[in-house]
């Protein structure tokens, strides 16, 4: 049985007891359960957890993802380092942003082109460092970690990642496809509340090595 080792964000709190309520088809339960099955070997082993999300300009699904997951190895206590990284760097998209706001998360902002958000999901842990980036940039992990494909693009175009020990296909529609749009807002938050709902999923089915 889990406890939980931080305490959210009041508002971010809510959103992730919504999350957990949503259902998970069988299909994405099995996409899932690779993932389950890595992150479990590592906790077992006792070897340090490394994820990286991939997706082709990191801006929107891998930030979210990168997010999400950090947030749930967190709640429960299970010691992760959680990074993003594409193929091409622009900018973690504003849409995605305002929306991981609307989640409830803390987001403060360092820059212009290409700025640093600082992403907060609890007053006890340390923020999601989050800006776009290459999936080898310096400050992700480069050996030893789990490429985790959040984009067919990116999966199918990106065939060798140095370093990494699994590549995992985890992959979301991308929610870019209604900027500008009457639904952008809640096809964004739709989107993150998605990721939110599996990523808790994942890290509640693993189980401490102690």
């Amino acid at each position: 049985m889990h406890t939980t080792q931080i305490t959210l964000l009041p508002a971010l709190k809510l959103s992730v007891e919504e999350a957990r309520t949503l259902t998970i088809s069988s299909e994405r339960l099995e996409v899932l359960q690779v993932l389950i099955d890595y992150v479990q070997s590592k906790v077992k082993s006792g070897e340090e957890l490394v994820l990286n999300f991939i997706c082709t300009h990191n801006s929107r699904r891998s930030q979210f993802s990168q997010i999400w997951a950090q947030t749930a190895a967190d709640y429960f206590g299970i010691p992760a380092s959680c990074y993003s990284g594409g193929v091409e760097v622009t900018a973690f998209n504003e849409r995605a942003v305002e929306s991981i706001k609307r989640a409830g998360f803390r987001v403060s902002k360092k820059g212009e082109v290409n700025p640093t958000y600082f992403v907060f999901h609890s007053d006890d842990a340390e923020p999601v460092v989050a800006f776009s980036k290459l999936f080898d940039d310096a400050i992700n992990r480069t050996n030893r970690f789990a490429a985790v494909m959040t984009c067919a693009h990116a999966d199918e175009n990106c065939p060798f990642i140095p370093g990494t020990e699994n590549r995992i296909p985890v992959r979301y529609e991308d929610p870019k496809a209604f900027d500008d749009t009457p639904e952008e807002a809640s096809k964004y938050d739709e989107r993150s509340m998605q990721i939110a709902s599996e990523m808790f999923y994942v890290f509640s089915q693993i189980t401490s090595s102690n």
